[in-house]
């Protein structure tokens, strides 16, 4: 069984039920479901912000309990710091929330879903996939 990274973007849409998640559907099905740990503190931010309830937080909990997530280790800030930098070089700077995103995805060797490719046009290497 093959992996993807899912971006912030593409678990939100999962988790609203918006009619976008759809879209990501074929390049979910049948694959292992991996998370940067970027992503996870992402949405927690978020429900902060949105001031969620018990409730909701715990829907977030059991959402997020279908991936598995990747923390930052020395590999992986090295993945980071690589990502960072070639972006710089070619001109198209990353912000460091989606450098951690797509490190992740470069590391595990993995084709990262979302819908915001944009923010990853200045990472060599990244394979994307987006709807």
């Amino acid at each position: 069984m093959s992996a993807v990274v899912v971006d912030t973007n593409v678990v939100s849409y999962q988790f609203k039920r918006d009619s976008r998640a759809l879209l990501f559907d074929p390049y979910l099905r049948g694959k292992t479901w991996f998370l940067s740990f970027m992503t996870t503190a992402e949405l927690e931010r978020w429900a902060l912000a949105r001031r969620w309830g018990e409730r909701l937080t715990a829907q977030l909990d059991r959402h997020l309990k279908r991936f598995a997530v990747i923390y930052a280790d020395r590999n992986l800030c090295r993945w980071w710091a690589e990502t960072t930098h070639r972006a710089n070089r070619a001109g198209k700077p990353i912000d460091p929330a989606d450098a951690w995103i797509a490190a992740t995805a470069l590391a595990l060797d993995a084709p990262l879903v979302t819908n915001d490719p944009h923010d990853y046009a200045g990472v060599t290497g990244l394979r994307v996939l987006v709807s």
